[in-house]
């Protein structure tokens, strides 16, 4: 069993995700934003390090890219320990389970990203290893089979996810600290901005920075993304500085408005006003009308149109606003 296959102990992937790592804090000092689940954080922290003993298990939930992965490492960085990387759906045998857990030192991180996506018979496993530090595995098959125990060192299991109900309630109970990451405040986003363009060498100014803020959705992920995006615009089309005029050029050309919709976001409410009339109208139909997964709409699109009075869930389906249709210029219902 190749646990490295399983675990990573360090960020890979494309030089996107590289240069994302330079930028995730590495203290809770310099994790911007979420104030109350910083506070509660610190102070956790600091008991467990005068006893001298690991975290509690801590499971971290809220829309994607709110910080999940970037809270999971400073926790690590501040309790001074090592931290593992996996995933649910990389996770498929109780063999790759018991591979992690026992290749764990004392006092060690393990951070299992879309933990909403474990199978249950994984989840199983990991009861008695949060609660007891033991996992159980049977040996053999048939009358031979045999129960054989092994003990765990003292870890903690830090779980993310967006999607916190389809946790099972056994495995959600066995968290001791609950956490929900919400949307930023658009300081907080021009704070991350600020920080990110001066670790990136990138000269930006107060108007090219609230440019940026208005339109990352207020999300961190969005943000930095946004901000490589128009650097490049500088560099290629203008001075290398990015002021309102240039960020603005350049958030037209990815088809970014104002209020940090895209096309797709766009497209989702004209459909649900032309189409079907404002709606109500079912996930389901909206995701064929528009050819986008309903997981899709659910957890990436939906969450912000919401929170900024674009859309309304509602028993029957989905509905635009009026405030959707004044940012679209077109006429509300009553006008109509």
């Amino acid at each position: 069993m190749d646990v490295e296959n399983l675990v990573s102990p360090v960020i890979q992937g494309s030089d996107d995700n590289i240069l994302d790592a330079t930028l995730r804090p590495k203290k809770l000092t310099d994790f911007i934003g979420q104030h109350t689940t910083k506070q509660n954080l610190q102070v956790a922290m600091s008991a467990a390090k005068g006893r001298g003993e690991s975290l509690d298990h801590i499971l971290v939930y809220g829309p994607p890219g709110l910080g999940k992965t970037t809270l999971a490492n400073v926790i690590a960085h501040e309790m001074a320990v090592s931290i593992r990387t996996t995933s649910g759906p990389a996770i498929e045998r109780a063999g790759d389970v018991a591979a992690i857990l026992t290749s764990l030192e004392p006092g060690d991180v393990l951070f299992i990203d879309e933990i909403h996506r474990l199978n249950r018979n994984i989840e199983e496993m990991l009861y008695s290893a949060m609660e007891d530090f033991a996992i159980d595995l049977i040996i053999g098959k048939g009358p031979s089979a045999r129960t054989l125990r092994l003990d765990l060192p003292k870890f903690t299991l830090i779980g993310a996810t967006t999607r916190i109900a389809s946790l099972s309630s056994p495995l959600r109970d066995r968290f001791g600290m609950v956490y929900r990451l919400d949307f930023y405040d658009p300081p907080d986003i021009e704070k991350i901005i600020n920080r990110s363009a001066k670790i990136l060498k990138i000269d930006i100014d107060k108007a090219g920075l609230s440019t940026i803020s208005l339109c990352a959705r207020r999300t961190p992920r969005i943000a930095n993304r946004l901000l490589k995006r128009v650097r490049d615009y500088a560099q290629v089309h203008g001075n290398g500085v990015v002021d309102a005029v240039t960020s603005k050029k350049s958030l037209d050309c990815l088809h970014i408005d104002h209020y940090g919709l895209d096309e797709i976001d766009r497209r989702m409410l004209r459909t649900i006003i032309e189409k079907f009339s404002g709606g109500p109208v079912g996930l389901s139909t909206i995701a064929a009308a528009i050819a986008e997964e309903k997981e899709t709409i659910e957890e990436v699109y939906e969450p912000y149109l919401i929170q900024m009075g674009l859309l309304e869930r509602t028993g029957r389906g989905r509905k635009a606003t009026p405030h959707a249709y004044s940012h679209l210029g077109l006429a509300p219902p009553h006008a109509v």
